[in-house]
């Protein structure tokens, strides 16, 4: 971006009422959050699948929880402990800064289940993840529309197979296996 854009793009911020904030996997990068793009770095990020040739597509589907749920679980409970660890960048609050000062306030969508903007203080109110969160767990059956916070899971993940030792997560209403709300 040239001095010119730059400038021209500041204007605007300090002209604007309100500030929409669209958001994917990059913007967790500088936190230490691995994007996944592509199978390289979603192998980089887990070796035991890489051995195994389990391709991200392919793990990150709700039939794993059928057919495979510890390995299911190890997938997204290691990505739950991963999130939950996380310290959003200065970024986050740069934006929220920005956000504060204007009549409207900040809006935020995103395809990220990290739950980052909420770490940062951004208003859940006026966020929304389009894939759901991660924090938020829903029945594998499902029984009902039910959606409940993940806080009582605790992941515990062998590395050398990416597998959770059970208990696995249940729905608190029929039983049935539970899953991320992602």
């Amino acid at each position: 971006m040239s001095t010119g854009e730059l400038a021209q793009a500041a204007a605007l911020l300090r002209a604007a009422d309100g500030l929409l904030i669209g958001a994917g996997a990059g913007i967790g990068v500088d936190s230490g959050l691995p994007d996944f793009r592509g199978d390289h770095g979603f192998w980089r990020a887990y070796p035991p699948l890489a051995s195994l040739g389990i391709r991200f597509v392919e793990i990150a589907n709700p039939r794993n929880f059928d057919s495979n749920p510890e390995l299911a679980w190890g997938f997204y409970g290691h990505r739950l402990a991963l999130y939950r660890a996380t310290v959003p960048h200065s970024g986050f609050a740069i934006l929220r800064d920005i956000g504060a000062r204007l009549p409207h306030g900040a809006f935020v969508f995103t395809s990220n289940v990290d739950g980052q903007f909420q770490r940062a203080g951004f208003d859940a109110d006026r966020l929304v993840e389009c894939h759901g969160s991660i924090h938020h767990l829903q029945c594998t059956r499902p029984c009902s529309d039910a959606i409940w916070p993940a806080d009582a899971v605790d992941p515990l993940i062998d590395p050398a197979t990416c597998l959770m030792t059970p208990p696995l997560p249940r729905c608190p209403h029929c039983g049935a296996l539970a899953r991320p709300n992602s």
